[in-house]
Parts: structure tokens; sequence; C-alpha cells
């Protein structure tokens, strides 16, 4: 690879991994943040939103997590989501592409509202 290719290549800061649910999966979903913190202490759990929230069309509770840890956490979450929809992507500072282009879906992809972004 070039350097004039990489100095290009958009740089990961973290991850954020939205968990979906609904009134009946709530505590299911809770469940599964909750244990996803205890089994990365370097993950940061948010708030449990019941209600849509910035570009998510459905409830969600957000996880926060560094690059050098989203192979693990990722793979963790593939095996453990049961069922739950999980909308993952990079921060590299441009939200339109990281939400739009670079996502990373778990079961069924969800419309996002993906006017509150500015392109870049």
């Amino acid at each position: 690879m070039n350097t004039l290719a990489k100095a290009t290549e958009p740089q990961i800061a973290g991850f954020h991994a939205h968990v979906y649910f609904e009134a009946s999966s709530l505590e299911k979903a809770r469940a599964l943040c909750e244990r996803a913190a205890r089994r990365f202490p370097s993950l940061q759990m948010g708030r449990v939103h019941q209600q849509a929230v910035g570009p998510h069309p459905d409830w969600s509770c957000q996880l926060a997590f560094g690059a050098g840890i989203a192979g693990e956490v990722i793979s963790w979450l593939a095996l453990n989501r049961d069922g739950l929809v999980v909308f993952t992507h990079p921060l590299t500072g441009n939200e339109l592409a990281d939400h739009r282009d670079h996502a990373i879906w778990m079961g069924a992809v969800r419309p996002l509202d993906l006017s509150i972004f500015k392109a870049e």
C-alpha cells in the first residue's frame, strides 16, 4: 500500500454498538448490555432508552468500546445477542459515513434517520 492511500484512510477511534429492543424485550436487552459491561471492563454501557434517540428507529442501549477490543466484543455480541438486533459502527469523525457506509448489522437491518447528519 502506498503512503498516499494510507494517509487518506479513515482512522477508527472506537466503536458504538446499539442494542435495539421493544417493550417485550426490554429486560433481555438490559441483561445483555449489563453482561457485556461486566465481560469487557473497558466497555461503557450507556442509558437504556425507551424511545427512539438520534438516528435510531427503535428503543436502544449503546455500548461504547475501543478499536482494540472490537473484534472480541463484536464476536461476543454475535454469539450472545439472543435474537436482538445489534447495530455497530466505527467512530471515524464522519457520522454519516459511519452510520451509512461502515455499518455492521446483526439481525434485521433497520431504517436509520440519516437526515440528522451532515454530508462530509
